[in-house]
This record gives C-alpha cells, sequence and structure tokens, in this order.
C-alpha cells in the first residue's frame, strides 16, 4: 500500500449506551478512531422516494491496518467524513495479511 495515496482524514465513531445524571439510559456517538484513509467509488446515485430526491452515495475507505482498526465492526460503527456521515455495510481485511483494511460504506439519510 502506498502512502502517498492516504490523502483524506476520516475519523470513525463508536455506538455507546450512555447514562444520565438521573439514571436514563441513550445511545451515544463518540469519536473511536481517527487516521488518513484512501476514498474509492465515489460515485453519487440519486433516487426518488415519494417526491423526494435521495443522496445514496456509496464510497470505499482503505485504511492502514492497525490494532484500533481491527476492533472496528460493521454494526457498531460509522465513518465520519468531510461533516458526512456513512453507515459501515462491510469490512473486507484484505486476506487478512494486516496491512490495510476496506470499509464498504453508504451514506446515511438525515
Amino acid at each position: 500500500m502506498e502512502i502517498s495515496l492516504l490523502n483524506v482524514r476520516i475519523a470513525f465513531e463508536k455506538n455507546d449506551v450512555v447514562t444520565d445524571e438521573i439514571g436514563n439510559h441513550t445511545n451515544a456517538w463518540s469519536e473511536f478512531y481517527s487516521c488518513m484513509a484512501t476514498v474509492g467509488g465515489e460515485g453519487g446515485k440519486e433516487s426518488f422516494v415519494a417526491s423526494e430526491t435521495v443522496d445514496d452515495t456509496d464510497l470505499t475507505f482503505t485504511v492502514r491496518f492497525c490494532r484500533k482498526i481491527s476492533e472496528i465492526d460493521n454494526l457498531n460503527f460509522r465513518i465520519r467524513f468531510r461533516d458526512e456521515l456513512y453507515n459501515i455495510q462491510s469490512v473486507d481485511h484484505m486476506n487478512y495479511k494486516r496491512k490495510s483494511v476496506k470499509f464498504k460504506c453508504q451514506k446515511v439519510r438525515r
């Protein structure tokens, strides 16, 4: 993997259960890890749902392997890139060579 291709910063956010001062449990997103990545597949898709245009952008993010990255799964984590949120659909460990990890993501509808 060429280091010069890692040209954008992304942040991984983790979904945690937080308890407030009176004991209520709520879900909250907190930043878990931030690193440099390569972005691929920037073809945007738009679809029409109930007379509304919906942006369904699919992106892939490739990052270098590290211990923090190995903890990330597609159920409890999401990616923040350029103030947009992306749900992780799949995690590809690239044949488990411990060199890089690829995340296939879809833009979060708000």
